[in-house]
């Protein structure tokens, strides 16, 4: 990611002094940005809290000089406050926070492109900014649909983020310890795509063989295959990001699963299924969210406890209900908090070597 003749950002604040008079003046401060106690007729920035918005370069405009632009070391300090201090705040609703997380870090990756920041130093902010904004999409859940959150808007930055990464490993020299590690989250949030997966298999074996990638690519066959069993077992086992990463494909997974159930065991008086089968099948939340999965889908309940598959009665009609996820994602982070995982020098060998299909 070097560019000759760019120069390197000085701007030691998370918020250039100039940015944050300017948006000052015109009241466009978030109210994450504002100092304590200045939330009434003229709000004030704190410079402690204040991050630099993003701002779309437009043609023919003139490139920020270097006290507006960041340096490696002070973007990498961004991304960590966002982890740390703004993600898990308790009083803004999660899509409030995702959209104010999503376009600082928007703005993080453009500060690093008009510099001349080195391969390494660049990937390290890179795969910090893009583990964040996983972790955030994630935690959004299927009821902010409607909110200041846009979902496609974020799911394009998503991508955005693993084109600027992975162009940045694969025009530098390295080395990246954590390249595997972050070449298996893009197959797995592209899951079952066969572009993702020919650009997976184009690199060197060396790297293809790391845990991380091994477990992706084995995650990836399992989903492909319809192998419910062996998908949701290795979900299981996905350390938090790699979860993050997947989980906006758990619904489509189940809902796959759901119609070969059916169309195996449907008959017209009907065959019982014990939902506690179902929730340890497909990793679902307890007992519930395996009524509301059937129920959702047009299949019966006998009593609370048991499904039951009459033909024709399966249906499906808008988008597979995403569930909570919490034993596929939310409960992994295993008392390590979000920062701790972000800012991790090595990737996590922690998964499942995968075995034989089952």
């Amino acid at each position: 990611m070097s560019g000759y003749g760019l120069p390197v950002g000085t701007c030691v604040d998370m918020c250039p002094a100039a940015e944050r008079a300017q948006r000052e003046k015109e009241r466009r401060l978030h109210r994450f940005e504002v100092a304590p106690g200045c939330r009434g007729h003229r709000p004030r920035a704190d410079p402690q809290r204040a991050v630099k918005e993003y701002s779309r370069p437009a043609a023919g405009k003139i490139r920020p000089p270097p006290s507006q632009l960041r340096p490696p070391s002070v973007l990498l300090a961004t991304v960590r406050y966002l982890a740390s201090e703004v993600v898990e705040r308790t009083d803004a609703s999660r899509a409030e926070v995702a959209s104010f997380v999503a376009d600082r870090l928007r703005a993080v990756r453009l500060d690093l492109a008009l510099q001349g920041a080195g391969d390494v130093e660049a990937a390290l902010v890179l795969e910090a900014a893009l583990a964040v904004l996983l972790a955030v999409v994630a935690r959004l859940g299927p009821s902010t649909a409607h909110g200041p959150a846009d979902p496609m808007l974020l799911q394009a930055q998503v991508q955005e983020g693993f084109g600027s990464l992975r162009r940045c490993y694969a025009l530098g020299a390295g080395p990246y310890p954590r390249q595997a590690t972050f070449q298996g989250l893009f197959l797995l949030y592209n899951l079952g795509s066969v572009e993702a997966l020919h650009e997976i298999l184009q690199l060197p074996t060396a790297l293809r063989s790391r845990p991380a990638l091994r477990t992706a690519l084995a995650v990836d066959s399992a989903f492909r295959e319809g192998n419910t069993a062996r998908l949701f077992r290795l979900l299981r086992t996905l350390p938090y990001l790699q979860s993050c990463a997947v989980q906006c494909h758990v619904g489509r997974a189940r809902r796959g699963a759901l119609a070969r159930l059916a169309r195996a065991l449907s008959t017209p008086k009907g065959q019982t299924l014990p939902l506690g089968f179902m929730v340890h099948l497909l990793a679902l939340d307890g007992p519930k969210e395996a009524r509301d999965l059937c129920q959702a889908h047009g299949l019966p309940l006998d009593g609370q406890e048991r499904v039951v598959f009459l033909r024709g009665h399966y249906t499906e009609e808008g988008l597979p209900p995403a569930g909570t996820c919490q034993a596929l994602v939310g409960n992994k982070l295993g008392g390590r908090t979000l920062e701790e995982v972000v800012m991790a020098e090595e990737e996590d060998e922690a998964v499942e070597r995968p075995k034989s299909a089952a």
